[in-house]
């Protein structure tokens, strides 16, 4: 059974832009925790080709609750046509940690 939390997944062009959404989202308190991954290759369809692309990865913990306020603000700070938002349950996990969650956002 899921817990009330999740991940959500989302792709950015640079680290400027990856620094925009996580202070952004953290102090909205959308988000307890994000990290911050370099270096990802993306390939994907965009149109009628397959298109490559180097990202990063916000790897970013919240509520559920919370996952429509997190979508709408990255599409409104995100430079992308359709960002790539995807939220994953959380399953289980360290009490303490899921507590810390709870704790530290809305």
């Amino acid at each position: 059974m899921p817990t009330p939390y999740r991940v959500a997944l989302i792709t950015v062009p640079d680290r400027k832009t990856a620094r925009k959404l996580t202070q952004g989202l953290l102090n909205k308190k959308l988000a307890a925790c994000i990290n911050i991954f370099p270096a990802l290759e993306s390939h994907y369809w965009w149109g009628k080709k397959i298109e490559k692309a180097r990202e990063l990865l916000l790897l970013i913990k919240t509520r559920a609750t919370l996952i429509p306020r997190v979508i709408q603000f990255v599409k409104k700070n995100h430079p992308y046509t359709i960002p790539e938002v995807i939220a994953l349950d959380i399953d289980g996990g360290n009490k303490t940690y899921l507590d810390w969650i709870r704790k530290n956002i809305f």
